[in-house]
């Protein structure tokens, strides 16, 4: 049951990051490659508040805002010129952010460890079917769960999710139409990395804060977004469970071939479904 449980946990901290990367691919057509380093700079921003405040929650608070602020500055100065510029101008932009953001925090918080602590509330554990179950698991699983329903909710239920879509399919006419294009556009982007930075409030106390978050969840991340299919969230959700098994399982039985699993199956879904494995669903969506 443990393995079940750290499996859901790792698949829903991988989706609260891959969500963000996907819906900005998906609705903007953007690839950002600075993905992971809004991650790492919200793991720091909550680990800074927390440490500040005493409040794990005001970090979490904190991390979201400061990089969907961040996100909005980056799209209306950086980005915006660049949409009907070929994609390699984007890979670099998004290269360099990456490069320029681990300097400032290289430069803020130095280059060593740093750890958040796990909220008193969840700092416990539970026995469940024979098994301890740490509660910060547990939290991580309801927590995604809400997130990845409010966003499924938002995208497809509300007027804001259907001018959105409106904007990604037409932007011509959507102007024509008087809508703000350019503030849709910032807003879908700063919610993209405002959700990449919130993943890096909650993977916080699982995981030290370090450099090296910038670029080693980068990866994982573009497997969720290949495997789930190029701008599905649905998708995502389901790969994040996928890879999130994968690799507990793995930890468990094959500690060695983790990796290797992980990009067996992306090599194997590229082989034979390259348009991602829940390509369907999302059409029919």
């Amino acid at each position: 049951m443990s393995t079940i449980v750290i499996g859901l946990s790792l698949g829903m901290l991988l989706f609260l990051l891959a969500a963000g990367l996907t819906l900005i691919f998906g609705m903007l057509g953007v690839i950002n490659f600075a993905h992971g380093a809004i991650y790492m700079l919200g793991a720091y921003v909550s680990y800074e508040t927390g440490r500040r405040t005493g409040s794990f929650l005001m970090g979490v608070l904190a991390a979201t805002f400061f990089t969907a602020l961040a996100g909005a500055v980056i799209e209306k100065l950086a980005l915006r010129p660049l949409y009907e510029r070929p994609h390699f101008y984007q890979l670099i932009l998004t290269f360099g952010l990456i490069l320029i953001l681990s300097d400032v925090v290289r430069f803020v918080w130095g280059p060593g460890y740093q750890e958040v602590a796990i909220p008193p509330l969840w700092n416990g554990t539970v026995d469940m079917l024979g098994s301890t179950i740490p509660m910060y698991r547990l939290f991580v699983i309801g927590f995604g769960a809400l997130v990845s329903a409010g966003l499924y909710l938002v995208l497809e239920k509300s007027t804001f999710g259907m001018l959105v879509r409106a904007a990604s399919s037409d932007a011509e006419m959507v102007r024509i139409l008087g809508l703000p294009v350019g503030a849709i556009r910032m807003a879908v982007f700063a919610t993209g990395c405002g959700l990449s930075g919130l993943a890096g409030a909650i993977a916080a106390p699982l995981f030290p804060i370090e450099l090296g978050m910038a670029t080693n969840t980068i990866i994982d991340c573009f497997i969720v977004v290949i495997l789930g299919g190029l701008g599905n969230i649905r998708g995502a959700i389901a790969a994040s469970m996928l890879i999130g098994m994968v690799r507990a399982l793995g930890y468990v039985y094959l500690p060695g071939w983790v990796d290797i699993m992980t990009f067996v199956l992306l090599i194997g879904t590229l082989l034979t479904r390259p348009q991602g494995l829940f390509y369907r669903a999302a059409r029919t969506a």
